[in-house]
């Protein structure tokens, strides 16, 4: 207990130095002891409540991965690794992206809401999805609202779903085209993940199996070599070879996303994303160490005009709600909700690893997000502002950028803005919107810091663009699968062969249909700026968050439904919360007058222009304001038809709430009846003195497995 109160005090610590300072620049380390102090609090007692007392873990009862082992998408995994994967295919675009955006409101109102978001919203999200899937045969969360909420209400939670689900995927995979294009040093470093994840999946199949240890040593060492040896072929004749325009980016991964969901899990998928969190919590780990020596200072205000007045340069809107809808991934992102009821419920070994799977790599999850904030907020805000801004807001020359910049209040030089774009040997730094060249440049200060020196900014610079294209493709490739397992669930309502998601017909159509899906939105967008993904882009924060609501709605439901009625705010104070967020935001963005907010608004604006034959920025022609007006229109009315379905579903979730508890006799539950496990396995990633003395007893190594029968 001493210990717990220690980590209490150097969290509250932090929290009350953040919460106290106004007009002076703090050590960024205060706000690592502040997240820390309250992940590790949070993890130790809150979800420890959830899976023991609300949830009720049982480690005696098999899983699906154990029953319906198949070797393709069931299949029992070492928990080392399965964390490696959840994390990986839920850590996308998101936790990097979107705290460098919300920053522009200042640090403290994005890191309060990543640190008392993901405590109490996303990770209980995660791990109570996780826990009622594994029960139900690791059905994908559209069905689940369907079996369990409604016919009417499971209808719409399916069509949002899978809509919401691929225009999500169309955007991350948008974000790595454009971080991998004419990038040969990242296309070679990633592209030799493929082989080295495919030689630690038969690893452990088929040469050593439940060598975890072994493969994790074999296999960090030959993707630091891949990272090393993708400078050098960057430096050679090579280079022309690995140097790719986007349209070809785009046809190497949609193949890629379609083999990837159709083969054996164990083979590709598992593996490669087991392998890329080493890179990307070892990065994360090192950045947050580098913080401590290096004690950067926060430069950004804790909170700017811009959180009052709503007119932000970056992103238009007011703190509440958009702050929220910017920062999804870090805190609560519905996209996690699919990979908790599509890839992980079917491999998970044990009901009691839901915990450190689903609760703990959020967290984890959520604390790269606190290191995207960091790096955000410790640059000269006056360079944050330029290289976020767009260039209709502050021209496209460093003396018109200056000037622009110098208005909203940050004075910078264009001298300044200059010396920093030759610092990592780029052209320039303005409008290089979307977050990532700014979490770069952040993670280039703190390591050169530490490492190197102003002569190492360069290369830790495009260190950090790669790294962030290795972080999102794990997750393209995971959405595509668990978009095939949604698409399949649905069509087995008609179709009863389809039920069986390993059936290999369909297996092939599911997943051509997705990635036929996201790949024709990011097809055209990379062929027009103005087209495809780019005309869905504005919706990805609000269908995000409402794809939560979804996932909130049905585990509450379902712990009403089952007997847990007492415990139901455990998801319905989140649910609460983030239907007001995204209808508020649903609301103002289809009614809203001004232009930078309002979908309608802006088709308005660009009509008139088009009406009275001039034309408007960012169009440069006729036909760009036309195909402005579509787009304006169509995010309208997706708008309305996303937040229409979102309400049809909370509206039959009450219904099916008020119907369980006034007649408890009539509830149906789609939970698969009780069988026991014959598998032992620790629950956490470090195994207790009495999990180890049971894996000892069973003849297992600290992997777990099926016990072993006794030599006679």
């Amino acid at each position: 207990m001493a210990v717990w109160v220690l980590v209490g005090l150097v969290g509250a610590l932090g929290w009350g130095v953040l919460a106290l300072s106004r007009g002076e620049e703090i050590s960024a380390a205060w706000l690592l002891a502040a997240a820390l102090g309250s992940y590790a609090i949070g993890y130790r007692f809150y979800a420890r409540f959830i899976a023991h007392r609300v949830l009720k873990v049982d480690k005696t009862r098999a899983t699906p991965a154990e029953r319906l082992d198949n070797g393709v998408d069931f299949h029992p995994t070492d928990r080392r690794v399965l964390f490696g994967h959840h994390f990986a295919a839920v850590a996308g675009a998101g936790p990097l992206v979107g705290p460098v955006l919300a920053a522009q409101m200042g640090y403290l109102p994005g890191t309060i809401w990543i640190v008392a978001g993901v405590i109490f919203a996303g990770a209980v999200q995660d791990m109570v999805t996780l826990f009622f899937s594994t029960r139900r045969d690791g059905r994908s969360l559209g069905q689940m609202a369907r079996d369990e909420i409604g016919p009417v209400g499971g209808a719409a939670a399916l069509v949002a779903v899978f809509a919401i689900m691929i225009i999500l995927l169309a955007v991350l995979a948008l974000v790595i085209v454009n971080a991998l294009a004419h990038s040969p040093w990242g296309v070679f470093s990633i592209g030799m993940t493929i082989p080295i994840a495919l030689f630690m999946g038969f690893y452990l199949r088929v040469l050593r199996p439940g060598r975890v240890t072994e493969v994790s040593v074999i296999g960090v060492a030959l993707l630091l070599l891949a990272i090393v040896a993708g400078g050098w072929v960057a430096e050679s004749s090579l280079a022309g070879t690995f140097t790719l325009e986007k349209e070809t980016l785009v046809v190497w991964m949609v193949a890629y996303g379609f083999v990837a969901s159709v083969l054996p899990v164990w083979m590709l998928l598992a593996p490669r994303d087991y392998l890329s969190t080493f890179m990307k919590v070892g990065t994360i780990a090192l950045l947050a160490v580098g913080v401590v020596i290096a004690m950067p200072t926060l430069k950004m205000p804790a909170v700017t005009e811009f959180a009052t007045r709503g007119d932000g340069p970056v992103f238009a809107g007011s703190m509440f709600p958009f702050v929220f809808i910017t920062i999804a991934c870090g805190a609560l992102s519905g996209f996690h909700s699919l990979v908790s009821s599509g890839t992980t419920p079917k491999m998970i070994q044990k009901e009691t690893q839901v915990r450190v799977i689903g609760y703990g790599a959020m967290l984890t999850e959520s604390f790269v997000a606190i290191m995207a904030m960091i790096a955000a907020c410790i640059i000269e805000p006056g360079l944050f502002f330029a290289v976020n801004s767009p260039p209709g807001v502050i021209g496209t020359t460093v003396e018109t950028a200056s000037q622009a910049v110098t208005g909203f209040g940050f004075a910078i030089s264009p001298d300044a803005l200059a010396q920093a774009a030759k610092d990592v040997e780029e052209a320039s730094l303005l409008s290089r919107t979307g977050g990532a060249p700014t979490f770069a440049l952040g993670m280039s200060e703190i390591f050169s810091a530490v490492i190197g020196g102003a002569g190492m900014k360069a290369f830790w610079y495009h260190f950090a663009i790669m790294f962030e294209a290795l972080f999102i493709l794990t997750t393209v490739d995971a959405g595509t699968r668990v978009g095939r397992f949604m698409l399949q669930d649905t069509l087995g309502n008609v179709h009863k062969s389809f039920k069986d998601v390993s059936w290999k017909p369909g297996v092939w159509l599911a997943s051509a249909v997705v990635v036929g899906g996201w790949g024709y939105f990011l097809w055209v967008g990379v062929k027009d700026p103005l087209g495809g993904i780019n005309q869905l882009f504005p919706l990805f924060g609000i269908a995000n968050q409402l794809l939560a609501a979804v996932a909130l709605a049905v585990c509450t439901t379902l712990l009403v439904k089952s007997g847990r009625l007492k415990w139901a705010w455990v998801t319905g104070v989140p649910l609460a919360w983030d239907v007001a967020v995204t209808l508020t935001a649903s609301y103002q963005k289809i009614f809203s007058s001004d232009v930078k907010v309002g979908f309608f608004a802006q088709r308005d604006k660009y009509q008139a222009g088009i009406d009275a034959e001039k034309v408007l920025p960012p169009a440069k022609s006729m036909a760009e304001m036309h195909t402005v007006v579509t787009n304006a229109t169509v995010d309208g009315v997706l708008s309305v038809l996303f937040a229409v379905l979102i309400v049809i579903v909370l509206l039959d979730a009450a219904r099916t709430c008020f119907k369980a508890i006034s007649a408890p006799e009539s509830v149906k539950l789609s939970e698969v009846p009780w069988s026991e496990s014959k598998i032992v396995a620790p629950a956490g990633l470090i195994a207790t003195a009495e999990e180890r003395a049971e894996l000892a007893a069973a003849g297992l190594d600290s992997g777990g497995g099926r016990a072993k029968e006794p030599v006679a």
